[in-house]
């Protein structure tokens, strides 16, 4: 059995979860004319260069003819210049920030816009410097910096079929598959065992190297694999590997062997449930066991699962909570209203679309308490919101894929879950 492990960079999914949603807040915005501003900073790069270089575009940009759009670029490069001054020095990894006039919430009048800066610290390391003034930002180099590019490769090999699947990101595909065309291991009476036996042994051969060269092309030519998985039922998959069919470089990338039952579509899935002690680092395995591990306290009632958002949020406040899981694609947001006169807060956890209606349902009614009309509303991502509340006790929280098997398993439960410190019906 070969086996090795591959080292995986470590992401913080809370953190990816927040660049993700910020990027996709951001494609949808677009300025009044060429007035929004995205500067990308590479690693290492002196940011009084940077600074120089921006104060001698806001001299450039005193020649634009429109006035509005003048002041709304001279503004927004002056705020990008004063958070940078507010740096030491660039970050680690690089530094992205995006700055523009955009009109409120809701729409407003010409004239209405509000200069508001987003600043981003890179997930990988960010190599090249891009400053750009036009009508939308710039994210697509941020976006490609959250595909995932640790891909594994598998193939389910027998003597009948072949499969081929990719690991990727948050899921397993099932590329192709194959029939081998190789006769049974009995043969037709009247041919002898020995013609028999040899021209099967053709047969394997030309099968073997079929499937060795959709392999290059899959996992060299196409997908740019980091290590490659080969399972199957029978000795079939040792015989294909000790006999070098593979292109030298997938051979080297092999981390491991698997006894299955399946070959095929079938045996690619079953390989990737048998493998969790090789990609134990790779995020979907990592997802997955958390979901696992969730229903093994719900199915077996030992009183330290717990589902559903308003549950789960009160056991945070009590501090019972010592994971909490959330699938990315949960789209609340809670939303707070607090009277200026006498500090009364009313909250609500709503949808996104709905965030707009109930901040004005809160502003436009006089507070519950003192009947003042002066309700200020803030509103946050859900997944904001349970950080602050799991920093405060020290619980873990974790966002994982929404659109993966085990995603869907949470979504079961309301896309939200607990594991417990301790069954809280047996409090101490």
């Amino acid at each position: 059995m070969k086996k090795q492990t591959i080292d995986v960079e470590k992401q913080d999914s809370v953190k990816i979860y927040k660049i993700r949603k910020t990027l996709e807040d951001l494609t949808k915005k677009s300025g009044r004319g060429t007035e929004l501003i995205t500067v990308y900073i590479p690693k290492g790069k002196q940011l009084h260069e940077i600074i120089s270089s921006l104060q001698q575009e806001q001299g450039t940009a005193d020649n634009i003819k429109s006035d509005l759009t003048r002041s709304h670029v001279v503004d927004s490069l002056g705020k990008v210049v004063q958070r940078l001054k507010l740096y030491k020095k660039t970050p680690p990894k690089g530094l992205v920030m995006f700055c523009g006039a955009l009109p409120p919430e809701g729409g407003g009048p010409l004239g209405s816009e509000v200069v508001t800066i987003w600043e981003i610290e890179p997930p990988k390391d960010l190599n090249q410097y891009l400053y750009r003034c036009d009508d939308h930002f710039h994210v697509d180099i941020l976006k490609d910096m959250l595909k995932d590019d640790n891909l594994i490769g598998f193939i389910a090999i027998d003597a009948k079929d072949a499969g081929w699947g990719l690991l990727h990101g948050d899921k397993i595909e099932v590329l192709s598959q194959t029939g081998s065309g190789v006769a049974g291991k009995h043969r037709q009476g009247g041919q002898s065992a020995k013609r028999f036996q040899k021209l099967r042994e053709m047969e394997l051969t030309y099968y073997y190297n079929r499937v060795a060269d959709v392999s290059r092309e899959f996992f060299i030519d196409i997908y740019k694999i980091k290590g490659l998985v080969i399972s199957g039922p029978g000795p079939t998959k040792e015989a294909f590997i000790n006999g070098n069919y593979l292109e030298y470089r997938l051979q080297n990338m092999i981390i491991n062997t698997i006894d299955s039952s399946y070959a095929g579509a079938e045996g690619v899935r079953e390989a990737f449930a048998k493998s969790d002690d090789v990609l134990g680092n790779f995020r979907l395995v990592e997802e997955k066991k958390m979901v696992e591990d969730l229903f093994r306290e719900i199915n077996t009632n030992t009183g330290k699962g717990s589902y559903g958002l308003q549950e789960v949020i009160e056991y945070l406040k009590n501090n019972v909570v010592k994971m909490t899981i959330i699938t990315d694609n949960t789209n609340l947001h809670r939303v707070e209203g607090t009277c200026k006169r006498c500090q009364h807060k009313q909250e609500e956890i709503v949808e996104r679309p709905l965030v707009i209606p109930k901040k004005t349902e809160f502003t436009s009614k006089p507070c519950p308490e003192c009947n003042a009309m002066e309700v200020e509303v803030f509103e946050q991502d859900i997944v904001d919101y349970l950080e602050i509340l799991s920093s405060k006790v020290g619980a873990e929280l974790q966002v994982i894929s929404g659109s993966a098997e085990h995603g869907n398993m949470l979504a079961s439960l309301g896309k939200v879950g607990a594991i417990l410190r301790y069954n809280p019906g047996h409090s101490k």
